[in-house]
């Protein structure tokens, strides 16, 4: 669906939405994970694999480096990486996926040494790789950066007994993780995220060979493998995709079922829903920790106050999310998003629908409401921007249309497919 960047969705509002949905694959959690399968020269099976542009993106890149790639099936992927190299490595598709930035580790353990295109991204704020390239530096490893490639040497392996992050971020953690599973010696990373995608690519790591522990609250002690073998993983279901699903659920009319809820990944934002007067119904599971939920439409909303904090804390992700909620809670709420400074973007465009927005800073802003939403031309800034305003045009009176279904398309597969099962008038154009 790589043409999807000159596709539009076109949405008629308001809609009554019933039926089921279902959480897939987690897209922050198979990224790393089908890049840390390059450090193995055995076959390894990724299952549950959500069928999404930057998945695609990925299997180029990592199909550039000479390893094949194969589907087994819908949701099924077989990846041997017997032979790696960077001679034709995909340096386009780089500069536009951020997540290009995880192969900087898997490859650096697997070559020694490496020089790769800076990696690109949405437009949500600066995101720099100093925390990445410090953190290679403490272990030993010489850096350049000049221009839009980064050159990485560490060709007798990363060394140190422990590397101090220089904050809780998800892709430094994962990219030096992968980079300490091959190679001899025990090192502490501390100042780690511990992000479920993050849990998640440590047990794919430990199925390749590598030792992992959790030390104290934000600290891993790693062992590495001088070699690993091949591995069969099933990715978690997506925490971000469910949180969406359950503010459709609230905000739409009607009442919908969402299956494959890990509730141990949402707890603190369930509690927000809940206390802000979202009614849902928690259906468990016998000897199961996932779950399903019915959401019911909540229409006496209360305001909020949210920030988005680490894990266990309301990831960013869902910041929008929450940005639209409030545009339907009575009163004024606060939403304080620390991380990137464009992520308040997609509030221009609610304000464009109507909703009464109040920037006080680039991280910070303020939604009063509730406010009844029109349809209008928007445009998706990046991913969960794109699903925030599908939602906002569900429940919006008349016609929207919003450009770049691309940035939808990085993240949630066939959206609009799954949105008219439930009986949204949704289309693609």
């Amino acid at each position: 669906m790589s043409g999807s960047r000159s596709q539009t969705f076109v949405i008629q509002g308001p809609t009554t939405l019933d039926g089921t949905i279902e959480v897939r694959g987690s897209k922050n959690a198979v990224l790393p994970i089908l890049a840390a399968s390059l450090l193995t020269r055995e076959p390894c099976t990724i299952d549950n694999v959500p069928r999404i542009e930057d998945v695609y993106r990925m299997i180029e890149m990592i199909e550039s480096t000479g390893a094949r790639v194969s589907w087994d099936g819908e949701k099924k992927l077989q990846i041997d990486a017997k032979k790696v190299s960077l001679d034709h490595f995909k340096r386009g598709t780089a500069l536009k996926l951020r997540a290009s930035v995880l192969f900087l580790g898997p490859l650096l353990a697997r070559l020694g040494s490496i020089s790769l295109p800076y990696p690109g991204g949405d437009h949500i704020g600066r995101r720099p790789l100093d925390v990445h390239l410090n953190a290679f530096r403490a272990l030993g490893a010489k850096v350049r950066v000049r221009e839009d490639r980064v050159t990485i040497e560490a060709q007798g392996g990363l060394r140190g007994e422990e590397v101090v992050l220089d904050e809780f971020s998800v892709t430094a953690t994962e990219n030096i993780l992968m980079a300490l599973t091959l190679g001899e010696g025990q090192t502490r990373i501390k100042m780690a995220a511990r992000e479920p995608h993050v849990r998640d690519l440590a047990r794919f790591l430990t199925r390749l060979g590598a030792r992992i522990r959790e030390i104290g609250p934000h600290g891993l002690l790693v062992t590495g493998a001088k070699q690993l073998k091949g591995a069969r993983h099933s990715v978690i279901y997506d925490p971000i995709e469910a949180g969406t699903f359950l503010i459709l659920g609230a905000l739409a009319r009607g009442s919908i079922y969402i299956k494959n809820v890990d509730l141990a990944h949402l707890e603190f934002f369930l509690k927000k829903l809940k206390d802000a007067g979202v009614r849902f119904e928690i259906l468990h599971r016998e000897r199961s920790r996932i779950c399903d939920i019915k959401v019911i439409h909540s229409p006496r909303l209360k305001s909020i106050k949210v920030q988005t904090l680490p894990f266990p804390g309301i990831p960013t992700d869902l910041q929008a999310l929450l940005g639209l909620f409030a545009t339907q809670a009575r009163g004024t709420s606060l939403i304080h998003d620390p991380l990137y400074e464009n992520r308040f973007n997609y509030a221009k465009e609610l304000r464009k629908m109507g909703a009464h927005v109040t920037f006080l800073d680039p991280h910070r802003a303020e939604f009063t409401g509730p406010t009844s939403l029109r349809g209008v031309h928007i445009n998706s800034f990046d991913l969960r921007a794109g699903a925030t305003l599908i939602i906002a045009g569900l429940i919006a009176k008349g016609e929207t249309v919003i450009q770049d279904a691309y940035q939808v398309d990085r993240g949630y597969e066939a959206i609009e497919q799954r949105l008219q099962a439930l009986g949204a008038n949704i289309q693609r154009v």
